[in-house]
């Protein structure tokens, strides 16, 4: 029997109906406009607590508050998370009268375990990485919880499914649906639900090129361990795929394909300034595949399709970081390493280049010391803003000729 069917997400759908948000779908201009595509976003990240995991959270929460109704060793639900997961919990468990216990790793942003604890939750950080949160949870001290997987629960895919139901309701003539994969659970559900009611809709998935673990486990035939490195999209980074989640998805995810650290940048930078929409790396990955230059950006040409913006949870630092990589993925930030006269008026011929042609300088920095020239020369490292990479381009070709090529290194390491 199959560990899920879509009268499950039908159910499910019915039981989350008033509790949890039914989200946006609107079309963005903008977007179709960059990408060649007619491209509708679906705002997950409206959420109460930002992400599409309230979904599965609430009915699968639901359906524990059922079963142990009248169980007196039952103590209450626990999960290991660093993030998304945690926080749905923390969330619906209380609305439940559920006790809700997270084990979060060392490495959750402590952000997500504050508001955590100020929703309710027992808040326990344990072990360097996901892995040994799990492993925590599952001694004996936590003996009469329940624990609650937070992508391959089968009440978990039914309720992340019920985000598949809810665009087949707001966008007609869908071509394509693509999907974050990290567990692999929500696009099992969205791909049963549309495969169901949208059999003409192909449902798509994209994987940061760092964690491929869906990709993996179809070569194999089998949920499989696979090397994760650190990514943009961490929510996405689960090593190896659910095995229900994988049996629901093998057959009806028409393909999937990664993207990289790059590409995911340049995709949050576009949803926040076209969008202004801060999404999380884990929720842009499908913009990152139809953008000029992604895996997926001839195939959409002139079609329609749907962008589950999945969750909008990223600290306040993480996302200045991202920024910063996507203007310099962009070409809008360009670093270059010059050598020019250490006389008077050296600096001032550089920046009059950078100045005539409508660049900016935002950090400069002399290097004498360690310069292996001339002693009346100086080495520069600068860092300069621009509107694109055509306009660098531009700045670079006027440097080189007025200072020369060879003295001028474009995007040079330090």
């Amino acid at each position: 029997m199959p560990p899920l069917r879509f009268e499950d997400i039908a159910r499910a759908a019915r039981h989350i109906r008033g509790a949890v948000r039914h989200t946006p779908c609107r079309k963005s201009f903008q977007l179709s406009a960059i990408t060649g595509a007619e491209v509708f976003v679906k705002l997950e990240q409206s959420h109460y607590t930002g992400s599409f995991k309230e979904r599965g959270a609430r009915y699968a929460l639901s359906q524990i508050a059922k079963k142990h109704a009248d169980n007196p060793k039952f103590k209450g639900v626990i999960a290991a998370s660093a993030g998304n997961h945690a926080l749905a919990l923390s969330w619906h468990g209380p609305q439940l009268s559920l006790p809700i216990t997270v084990v979060m790793p060392t490495l959750a942003p402590l952000a997500k375990v504050g508001r955590c604890r100020q929703l309710g939750a027992n808040v326990i950080v344990h072990g360097a990485h996901i892995l040994e949160a799990y492993q925590h949870s599952q001694t004996p001290e936590f003996e009469g919880w329940e624990y609650l997987n937070g992508f391959d629960h089968p009440d978990i895919i039914a309720g992340a499914g019920t985000l598949g139901l809810e665009v087949d309701e707001q966008v007609e003539d869908i071509d394509f649906c693509i999907v974050p994969v990290g567990g692999a659970g929500l696009i099992a559900g969205v791909a049963l639900a549309l495969s169901t009611v949208r059999p003409s809709c192909q449902v798509l998935g994209v994987e940061p090129e760092r964690c491929a673990s869906f990709q993996a486990a179809l070569l194999a035939g089998t949920p499989v361990d696979t090397p994760t490195r650190p990514t943009l999209a961490d929510g996405l980074a689960v090593p190896k795929v659910g095995a229900n989640a994988f049996e629901v998805a093998k057959d009806i995810v028409k393909d999937t394909v990664s993207v990289n650290e790059r590409q995911i940048a340049i995709a949050m930078l576009r949803l926040i300034e076209t969008e202004k929409m801060v999404i999380e790396g884990g929720g842009a990955v499908g913009l990152a595949a139809v953008l000029p230059g992604g895996p997926l950006h001839e195939r959409v040409q002139g079609k329609r399709i749907v962008l589950p913006l999945c969750g909008g949870n990223i600290d306040t630092t993480v996302l200045g970081r991202v920024l910063e990589r996507g203007l310099a993925a962009d070409g809008r930030i360009v670093k270059f390493v010059a050598t020019i006269s250490d006389r008077p008026g050296g600096i001032a011929g550089l920046s009059a280049v950078i100045a005539a042609n409508g660049a900016s300088i935002r950090d400069i920095y002399h290097e004498r010391a360690w310069t292996h020239t001339a002693i009346d020369l100086v080495r520069i490292k600068c860092v300069i803003e621009t509107t694109s990479e055509a306009h660098a381009n531009q700045v670079h070709l006027a440097l080189s000729k007025e200072i020369g090529v060879h003295a001028v290194q474009w995007n040079a390491a330090d």
